[in-house]
């Protein structure tokens, strides 16, 4: 699978760079790219769908993206799923309406734990291609 975000090197965290034609695209592959480091589906296993309902609000932009991505880490570890799809179904600048698609851990194998999508750094940018979000996580 190509890879649809860049890794950023940080002393003992790790960081992400996406963009995206909009801002739901921006959200959506960043929670992408955050599962797609976090672990990777064992050969033959075919775990459980969960989808599960996320909505989420905040006084800016750039809380509402670390909180839609503080929320996913929080749900992924509670219900044991890795999630592989989002699907955004409402976005503004202070509130998130979406579903989180994923499987069963157990279908998983685990590379690495994140503790949270951190403000260090934190960029949300709006481009002339669309927008662009640079965040960094406490691993």
């Amino acid at each position: 699978m190509r890879k649809r975000y860049e890794l950023i090197e940080h002393t003992a965290d790790f960081g992400i760079k996406v963009k995206g034609r909009s801002l739901s695209d921006v959200f959506r592959k960043a929670a992408l790219a955050l599962f797609d480091i976090i672990a990777e589906k064992k050969p033959d296993t075919h775990p459980r769908q969960k989808i599960l309902h996320i909505k989420q609000t905040a006084a800016t932009q750039e809380e509402l993206f670390i909180n839609w991505l503080n929320e996913l880490l929080s749900l992924s570890q509670t219900k044991e799923v890795i999630f592989t799809r989002f699907q955004v179904e409402k976005l503004t600048a202070t509130l998130i309406k979406a579903r989180a698609i994923g499987r069963d851990v157990r279908g998983y194998r685990v590379n690495t734990e994140v503790k949270a999508a951190t403000y260090h750094t934190l960029a949300l940018t709006k481009t002339a291609a669309g927008w662009q979000a640079r965040v960094i996580f406490d691993a």
